[in-house]
Formats: structure tokens, C-alpha cells, sequence
């Protein structure tokens, strides 16, 4: 009886055991997680194409006004002689001079990039600066939060005239809308990371003796990072949109200009295939910000699955 009780026992610890290494084995194969994620990602995509395509067969979408993918995304060279519109600002060539299609889209998509990401940079840097000053001297508190306050409601847009008056055309008007319509908001979100540290934190630190500045730059600032850095992408999506802004009113060439250039011209082909890079743009840098984000905040536990099983 006992003999029959050790097997039993041995047989179930197997069986646990087959689960547990299974789960080792799928660990192992941890490097081929992003096969999954891509996989994924062009079933979303494919999806998405493949229901506006399908509209497009049973002719619920005007070709003309709505044309399907395979058709703006097929002639890239037809496309791509748009994007020559650095060569035309500049000097005033036209239309078949200067670079390729190709080196058009690069050129284009390259000042477009440098706009957000110095403007991003710009915006964060200050509003984080301006938030950690504003709780650390109360005179600073009493002085700048009300004007921040007051700024934040404005439009980007209200914005365009003053950034055209003091810039002129050209990069920094661009910059200066993205910094504009980024910075308060972003002073206020980096406020409330602040106010929400816990307290716990700043009395151990007391305790062991730091100083303010110490606890400021060691102790609040590293508890606020996770905030902020979801802060930091939730705002690269809008440092897109007003520069995209900024690019159509004329203030330099760029995304936002090639749009204006299909609408004034009636070109809804032209029109999605700038919506599709500008897309891909998006999603290309959000995903690299989640990434530096994973690398950065290596201590923080992955809460999706948890909050799936609820």
C-alpha cells in the first residue's frame, strides 16, 4: 500500500512537473516573443486594410475620394515626387527638379522628425525643471503656477501668429509650437507625479539624514520617472499633431505641408499615403520609446496579464 502511495505520489509529482516544464521551455524561447508581437501586429494592420478593401470591392467606398491601400501605397515613385517640396520652398525649382522620390519622402520625413523630437526634448526638459522648482520654493510656486495655469487651456493654434512673429518661417516656429503645446501641460502632469510620491519615501530619507536637494534629486525624481516617461509618450503623439500644424500654415516644408499640397490639389491618394508614413513614424518611435521605457524601468512588474485575469 505504501509502494502504490510513492507512485501515485511520484506520478503527480510528474505531472506537475510536465506544466512547470513546459513553462521553462517557453521561457527559453523568450527571444522569439517579438515574432508574436510582429505577427500580431500585421494581423491588426492587415485586418484594418483588408475591411477597407473589402469596402472598396463592393463599391461602398468612391475610389476617388476614399481609394483603397493597394492603390495609394502602390505607385510610391507617383507618391514620392510630392515630397519635393524642400527643393521648391527653398530655391523655387520645379516640380521635376531636385532630388528623387525616394530622397524627397527622407528628406521630408526627416525635418518633420527633428521638429517633434527637439521640440519633445525641449518641452520636457523644461517642464520637468519648472515642476520640480515650482514644489521646491514656495515664492517659485506662488509666482509661476497661476501663469502656467492660465496658459495651459490655450490652443496650440492661438499659439501659430506669435511663433510666426517672433521666428519668422523656417525650423523655429515649428519647434517653438511643439514646445508650446507641451510644456504647460506637461508642467502641471509633472506636478501631480510630484504631489503623488509617497510619503514614506521622503521620511526614510529624512531619517537617514539627506538633504532637500538630496531628496529632490535621489529620492522624488526617480519615483516620478515612471509617470513621466508615460507621460513623455502620451505627448509624442501630440508634439506630432501640432507640428503637423505648424508644417501646413507655411512656416517651412515638411508632413503638414505635403497634406496641404493634396488638399489644394484634390488628391486624396497623396492625402493617405502621407496619413500612412506619418502612421508608421508614430508607431515606430512610440514602440522604441516603450522599449528604452522596459530598459529603463526594469523594476516595475508587468501588470497586463494581471489585470486580464481579473
Amino acid at each position: 500500500m505504501a509502494v502504490v502511495e510513492r507512485d501515485a505520489s511520484a506520478g503527480a509529482a510528474a505531472g506537475t512537473s510536465r506544466p512547470a516544464a513546459v513553462t521553462r521551455m517557453l521561457a527559453t524561447m523568450g527571444g522569439l516573443d517579438w515574432l508574436t508581437k510582429v505577427w500580431w501586429t500585421c494581423l491588426s494592420v492587415g485586418l484594418f486594410a483588408g475591411i477597407w478593401e473589402l469596402c472598396w470591392a463592393l463599391g461602398w467606398a468612391d475610389p476617388q475620394l476614399l481609394p483603397p491601400p493597394h492603390i495609394f501605397l502602390s505607385n510610391f515613385g507617383e507618391q514620392g515626387r510630392f515630397f519635393n517640396t524642400a527643393t521648391r520652398w527653398q530655391v523655387g525649382n520645379a516640380m521635376g527638379e531636385g532630388p528623387s522620390a525616394f530622397e524627397s519622402v527622407m528628406i521630408t520625413v526627416a525635418a518633420t522628425t527633428m521638429r517633434v523630437f527637439v521640440g519633445l526634448v525641449l518641452a520636457s526638459v523644461l517642464a520637468i525643471s519648472i515642476g520640480v522648482l515650482i514644489r521646491y520654493w514656495h515664492v517659485f510656486d506662488k509666482l509661476v503656477l497661476p501663469t502656467v495655469t492660465l496658459l495651459s487651456p490655450v490652443s496650440p493654434i492661438a499659439w501659430l501668429p506669435v511663433a510666426i512673429f517672433l521666428f519668422g518661417i523656417g525650423n523655429a516656429p515649428a519647434i517653438f509650437m511643439v514646445v508650446v503645446a507641451l510644456f504647460f501641460h506637461m508642467v502641471l502632469a509633472s506636478i501631480a507625479q510630484l504631489d503623488g510620491v509617497p510619503p514614506n519615501l521622503i521620511n526614510v530619507a529624512r531619517t537617514m539624514g539627506a538633504t532637500k536637494w538630496q531628496i529632490y534629486t535621489r529620492v522624488i525624481v526617480p519615483a516620478i520617472l515612471p509617470g513621466m516617461l508615460q507621460v513623455l509618450r502620451m505627448n509624442l503623439f501630440g508634439a506630432w499633431m501640432v507640428v503637423l500644424i505648424a508644417e501646413s500654415t507655411g512656416v517651412g516644408y515638411g508632413m503638414g505641408q505635403v497634406i496641404m499640397l493634396a488638399r489644394n490639389t484634390f488628391n486624396p491618394s497623396l492625402v493617405f499615403f502621407t496619413i500612412a508614413v506619418i502612421g508608421v513614424l508614430g508607431f515606430t518611435f512610440d514602440w522604441l520609446l516603450r522599449l528604452a521605457q522596459r530598459r529603463i524601468l526594469y523594476w516595475l512588474p508587468d501588470t497586463k496579464e494581471k489585470l486580464r485575469g481579473l
